[in-house]
């Protein structure tokens, strides 16, 4: 039997080492280190008692419910308006090159940047969003200081910030349909909306997956827009998982702290791993 050659190896090679390097060492490292009570000096092989120390954390279930409210909510919006913004700018509208940069361009600044602009906007007296709806006569609220709105209105910013890229991957996926599928649906009378709705969204449904699984990724695992915009207040209102964990982290419990990152992981896997299965067997099945 011919021995295989190993030439097209060394090829992945590199890349292998790469990702060995900067994701299964420290991931491997990761779950070792929330067996432990470690620091910079040793560390103690401790077991699980991390884990259970973690979910007796009081605002853990609190965070956990705003981390999966964040991701989903954000991520739908994405969704949604990254498909409209995206028929829009592909309809030959005037001045779309330009419209396209301007809808691009927040995913372009700075996440600190981006938090530390709309946390002044978002000011309750001086911020420009309140100074403006009182021109109009109306009381502005509390933006980030209301506990009832303060995870939202974090979210709206994340939603303005991350738009611009799912309105980019939608404008892909649309260059890739064939306009022969639309002409076939005009000559059987097909009105725009029913071209929307029977051949844009079901011929964008890769573009749409790539999208929602992006996006809940981001949303999940997201930490400096909110701690730059709240640091999980008032109180913690806001808190996430992300910043329960640096929380912990900041008060030395550094163990306690690698086992929450252990718990988002796999929150995120448990999550991700499933809902990519079942969009690329649904896409198998067109």
């Amino acid at each position: 039997m011919q021995m295989k050659s190993p030439y097209p190896y060394w090829f992945i090679a590199p890349a292998a080492v790469v990702f060995t390097a900067l994701f299964l060492v420290p991931t491997a490292a990761s779950f070792w280190f929330s067996l432990t009570n470690w620091d910079l000096f040793g560390f103690q092989f401790i077991g699980f008692e991390n884990f259970v120390d973690f979910f007796r954390e009081p605002f853990l279930i609190k965070g956990t419910t705003n981390t999966i409210i964040f991701a989903v909510l954000t991520s739908a919006a994405k969704t949604v308006l990254g498909l409209l913004l995206a028929v829009l700018l592909t309809s030959g509208l005037f001045g779309q090159g330009l419209l396209r940069s301007i809808v691009f361009f927040p995913v372009l600044v700075s996440t600190i940047g981006v938090g530390i602009l709309f946390t002044e906007m978002m000011h309750p007296t001086d911020g420009a969003i309140n100074v403006a709806l009182a021109f109009f006569g109306i009381d502005g609220p509390g933006w980030l200081t209301n506990p009832k709105l303060a995870l939202y209105s974090v979210a709206l910013v994340d939603i303005w910030r991350g738009v611009g890229l799912a309105t980019l991957i939608y404008i892909a996926g649309l260059a890739a349909i064939g306009q022969e599928y639309y002409e076939a649906a005009r000559i059987d009378g097909a009105t725009r909306f029913q071209l929307f709705w029977r051949v844009t969204v079901p011929l964008v449904r890769p573009a749409t997956t790539t999208v929602i699984i992006l996006s809940l990724i981001g949303g999940l695992r997201l930490f400096d827009l909110i701690w730059a915009m709240t640091r999980g207040g008032p109180g913690f209102s806001s808190d996430v998982l992300a910043s329960v964990v640096y929380k912990q982290y900041q008060a030395g419990f550094y163990g306690l702290s690698t086992a929450g990152n252990v718990i988002l992981f796999l929150l995120i896997a448990c999550i991700i791993a499933p809902l990519a299965w079942w969009f690329n067997r649904r896409e198998l099945d067109l």
